[in-house]
């Protein structure tokens, strides 16, 4: 009977303020997201880092005509014996575990490939390509060693770390972590307040029944279960509402549209929703059941 009583005072109280409840599922399962989302942007970019920096490479580019005059360390054209110089010091740097020459006619080849229909690839020739070593490194983090080795080596033109060039994208996607990560915060407030009014309503709606039960020896518990479960209802619909949310997103726009043309971008799959997901659902749950307890203990005080 009492497992039927408390069933019963849940369903009531949902239908007398259905309102607010939908207020409140809404606004759990928004906070909910931007937490899930920040969580799956921190796993994006763990995926991109080790993928990105799995195929990072220094490149070692030698003197040519161009550079000439211009690079402090070109006095003229690099030489073969320079060349050799240049590869047996990297050979022999710490760190370093592959090196692969790429003449002028293999660079201009790969520049074609790149901007050959575009203006830059029409006007450029072989001799503007500048011969270079592509430096494999165990530890990518480890360029100012291969920069201290050779940088200052007659017939290097300059070394550059490939490193640098994917920064800007990893630090925007750090900023979309941490903004989301605060937007969560903010709308995790705004539905623990939404929640409080909204036990405080049904409380209120109820202090006939509530005020008999104590009169009968009720315990407090017994009184506060509907309302807990109640908040714990309207939690685990939010974080199950914000799972689906984060799941279509998934399934039907970053696998459905954006991966199929950015096949250069290494996108996480599904493993990491199999924590994250009943992430969502305790945390909904736990949040709500907070703010139950904590508007209950106020209002038994009266």
């Amino acid at each position: 009977m009492r497992i039927q009583y408390v069933l019963q005072e849940i369903g009531h109280g949902l239908r007398r303020n259905l309102t607010m409840v939908i207020a409140v599922i809404v606004s759990t399962a928004v906070a909910l997201t931007m937490l899930g989302a920040g969580l799956l942007m921190l796993e994006q970019t763990k995926a991109m880092q080790g993928y990105w920096y799995g195929k990072v490479e220094v490149a070692v580019y030698m003197c040519n005509t161009n550079d000439v005059g211009h690079a402090t360390n070109c006095t003229s054209v690099i030489t073969a014996a320079e060349s050799a110089a240049i590869y047996t010091k990297l050979h022999g740097t710490p760190y370093v575990e592959n090196i692969i020459p790429e003449s002028q006619a293999q660079a201009y080849q790969h520049y074609e490939q790149a901007y050959g229909s575009t203006a830059l690839g029409q006007t450029a020739t072989e001799q503007d390509m500048e011969q270079n070593f592509r430096v494999k490194l165990s530890d990518p983090s480890k360029f100012q060693v291969v920069q201290d080795s050779v940088g200052n080596m007659v017939g290097v033109a300059s070394v550059v770390d490939e490193q640098q060039l994917l920064q800007p994208l990893f630090t925007f996607i750090h900023i979309a972590e941490y903004s989301a990560a605060g937007v969560a915060a903010v709308m995790l407030v705004l539905a623990f307040l939404l929640i409080f009014n909204t036990v405080r309503l049904s409380a209120f709606s109820r202090r006939r029944e509530t005020g008999i039960m104590r009169l009968v020896g009720a315990s407090n518990f017994y009184i506060q279960m509907p309302f807990l479960l109640e908040g714990a209802v309207a939690g685990l619909l939010g974080g199950a509402l914000a799972s689906g949310v984060l799941i279509a997103i998934k399934a039907f726009f970053i696998d459905g549209i954006v991966a199929p043309h950015l096949s250069s971008i290494q996108f996480i799959g599904w493993r990491p929703f199999v924590f994250i997901v009943p992430l969502l659902l305790v945390v909904g749950i736990m949040m709500s059941v907070a703010a139950s307890v904590f508007t209950l203990r106020k209002y038994l005080r009266v």
